[in-house]
């Protein structure tokens, strides 16, 4: 099956996982380390969370990627493993265990994302401009990248992320506009796509993510890419989704090693500045590479 080949993912049956999505169990020093930290700090990652196929490479290099204002979301996305419900109300004292977190974990680099709090008028924006200051009040070595909702496209919300100014803002796509509506059901491509040129037009050096294998044809992948590009995106990461539960959208093909490959030359050709393209690509792996330019010469 091409890529260009369109399929309706409801009458596909779950297909068998290739030898190149196989991941290392976690084992190491390192990572009792960091599942130590969790679970002392009583913290939330999208590495557990999202059921991320690199959180043993990551936590056995001592890194995780925090996230904030629970681990129950207000949505109900087809593709996430986070749970949808009623969240718990605000904890004002997560940003300084995250802050602590990170300082006792001599993180260079933290990356932090949250749940999606669509029942809260600032839609969780004053958590993660509280989780910013305090972390660098900890850590001001430590260079951050915030992996953030849409808010509704409410620019107050989103100008609470550019005033603390964290290195690299994302926000994810996450698939291409005719996959939208079945992919993120209460999201919106064009929203998303405003999100990150508001982000750009503040100054932020901005980032999102696209997932392969729910039925997207070629042409599609690539004119994401373009609109990313047309609204002030500087780096994207492209990865295979995986299906977290039976209940999730299942997996319509499972995305060559060389089509990846391939999508990252085009979005360099685009002119994107870094594109990481693989299979078990996920938005905030190796993303210090992220800091900074990767466009070919």
């Amino acid at each position: 099956m091409s890529c260009g080949t369109p399929v309706d993912s409801n009458t596909v049956q779950r297909v068998k996982k290739p030898d190149w999505l196989k991941v290392k169990l976690p084992i190491g020093e390192n990572y009792r380390h960091v599942r130590g930290l969790v679970d002392t700090h009583k913290l939330h990652t999208i590495c557990e969370s999202g059921n991320c196929p690199n959180m043993g490479e990551c936590w056995g290099e001592g890194t995780a990627t925090f996230m904030i204002l629970g681990n129950t979301c207000t949505r109900s996305c087809g593709f996430c493993a986070v749970s949808t419900g009623r969240p718990d109300p605000v904890d004002w004292d997560e940003p300084q265990r995250v802050a602590e977190a990170i300082y006792l974990m001599k993180v260079k680099h933290a990356v932090i994302t949250s749940v999606d709090r669509d029942e809260l008028k600032d839609g969780g924006s004053i958590i993660w401009s509280n989780t910013i200051k305090a972390v660098r009040a900890l850590n001001p070595e430590t260079t951050l990248e915030t992996l953030i909702p849409d808010f509704k496209g409410d620019k107050e919300n989103i100008q609470r992320i550019i005033d603390v100014a964290p290195e690299v803002v994302s926000h994810n796509i996450e698939t291409t506009e005719t996959l939208t509506r079945k992919v993120r059901i209460q999201a919106r491509y064009h929203r998303s796509m405003e999100v990150i040129r508001t982000l750009k037009q503040g100054g932020m050096r901005t980032k999102s993510g696209i997932m392969l294998g729910l039925g997207e044809t070629k042409e599609d992948v690539i004119q994401t890419l373009q609109d990313l590009f047309d609204n002030g995106c500087d780096v994207v990461t492209i990865g295979q989704y995986l299906q977290p539960t039976p209940k999730h959208l299942p997996v319509v093909r499972f995305v060559h090693p060389d089509e990846f490959a391939e999508f990252k030359e085009i979005g360099y050709q685009i002119g994107l500045d870094h594109v990481e393209s693989g299979p078990l690509v996920r938005s905030s792996y190796h993303s210090e590479k992220h800091l900074y330019s990767g466009r070919r010469p």
